[in-house]
């Protein structure tokens, strides 16, 4: 089933003299369990990709749908409301409340969906079980080294249960090893929870893991290969 399609898309910023394309024309399905690199240079459109199928930009022209749902259709409300319950976001910079625990980072987003307290904390804590930080719960961001935080970051991505985990540039700050044992647990998340992750990256290391990579360049969506 299609999770993502989108037709004929295309982003101009305005934000110079002259207009620059970020992206053109650009024509993509993305389907339920995928585990798929957007890849290309620093200015071809990843980052820009990424935020328009995360509802953080508009399309300048074309279509995009999302759980076959045209996000152009919806009113900010409904917009924000769709990010909460359907799509996960990794940062490369974590994003991470400083000021609460681990536990709390990941519970935030069920407390914005206005779910329990007792069903929150169990979800919570079961996922940060899951990415390997039981004895960490307690921890603030600045107590946590880089993976780990990255390793809170997707356990609060997937606590609302998302239709898909948007990842931009995760493993960017991350030592070889920490980038490594990340990407197994989010193949495992993958391949045991049918969690759909969508990395931009230039990460030689996820272009390896992905099953399907869409290579972009100048904006314009040049290969898209999946593996055998």
């Amino acid at each position: 089933m299609a999770i993502i399609e989108l037709r004929n898309v295309g982003k101009t910023y305005h934000t110079t003299s002259v207009p620059v394309e970020a992206l053109q024309n650009i024509n993509l399905v993305i389907e339920e369990k995928e585990f798929t690199a957007v890849v290309g240079p620093s200015g071809s459109g990843k980052t820009t990709l990424l935020n328009i199928i995360g509802g953080l930009d508009q399309a300048s022209t074309g279509t995009v749908l999302l759980n076959g749902i045209d996000v152009a259709a919806m009113g900010e409300g409904k917009l924000i409301d769709f990010r909460l319950h359907h799509i996960g976001f990794v940062f490369q910079s974590y994003n991470l409340i400083p000021v609460l625990t681990a536990l709390e980072n990941v519970e935030f987003v069920l407390f914005l969906q206005k779910t329990g307290k007792k069903e929150r904390r169990q979800r919570a804590t079961q996922l940060l079980q899951r990415v390997g930080l039981a004895e960490r719960m307690d921890s603030k961001p600045s107590e946590l080294s880089g993976g780990q935080q990255q390793r809170v970051a997707v356990a609060r991505a997937l606590a609302s249960h998302p239709s898909f985990v948007l990842a931009d540039e995760p493993t960017a700050n991350l030592d070889s090893h920490t980038a490594e044992s990340l990407l197994d647990l989010m193949e495992d998340l993958n391949k045991d929870l049918g969690t759909t992750f969508i990395f931009s990256t230039h990460d030689p290391r996820v272009i390896r893991r992905a099953r399907r990579v869409i290579n972009l360049e100048d904006g314009l969506l040049r290969n898209d290969h999946t593996a055998s």
